[in-house]
């Protein structure tokens, strides 16, 4: 099992924490994960793209001109797609795009991601978020301390409104509860940061 140092906000070693192995010590699997990542992305897409057809576009009803002994190719509208403000060719519309995939993927990816930020160090484990109040600039020292990479993703063990809308003013700064993290927001961070309490949860949850 891997033992990683515990800091406070001050960026200070108050411990060590000892990970389990079955969620933060396996081998990446990288195939997985690029589907969970695919999965997610495909499930965040509003699908709400509407383009008109020849059918739908107003007008168009007239023949342009008659069909023989003008010179010009026969025509039938002027809201066939080659017209300017004629219809679109196989016009996008309202789609779903979200699928599914199945439990056991959905958590090897999660543990393949949460493995590979403990092998690329990017891992760190915080003693506790203690911010009392809504302030920015306790969470931006605090990152700075701890060396938190610039795209961070901070998970809490529960929801904290003051630390969670105090990150919210961060650029490339995300936060999430131990039961709410997702392959995709552990993959696109730089720095992993969760709150000591949060591990043993995610253990408990995933193990």
């Amino acid at each position: 099992m891997a033992n990683i140092a515990v800091v406070d906000m001050a960026g200070k070693n108050v411990g060590e924490i000892t990970l389990n192995d079955a969620i933060f010590g396996i081998e990446p699997n990288a195939v997985v994960m690029h589907e969970a990542v695919v999965n997610y992305l495909a499930n965040q897409r509003q699908g709400t793209q509407s383009t008109l057809t020849r059918t739908e576009v107003s007008g168009g009803g007239k023949k342009p001109w008659r069909q023989k002994g003008t010179g010009h190719a026969r025509q039938g509208s002027t809201r066939a797609p080659q017209w300017r403000h004629g219809g679109v060719v196989h016009a996008p519309k309202p789609r779903d795009y979200s699928y599914v995939i199945n439990k056991k993927e959905r958590r090897i990816a999660l543990k393949s991601a949460l493995s590979d930020k403990v092998l690329s160090g990017s891992l760190i484990v915080l003693d506790a978020m203690k911010v009392d109040s809504y302030s920015t600039k306790t969470v931006v020292n605090c990152l700075k301390a701890i060396g938190a990479a610039k795209k961070t993703l901070i998970v809490l063990e529960d929801n904290n409104s003051f630390a969670v809308k105090s990150a919210a003013n961060i650029e490339g700064v995300k936060t999430a509860q131990y039961n709410t993290i997702n392959t995709y927001d552990i993959v696109n961070a730089d720095s992993l940061v969760i709150v000591k309490n949060a591990v043993a949860k995610i253990e408990e949850v995933y193990a």
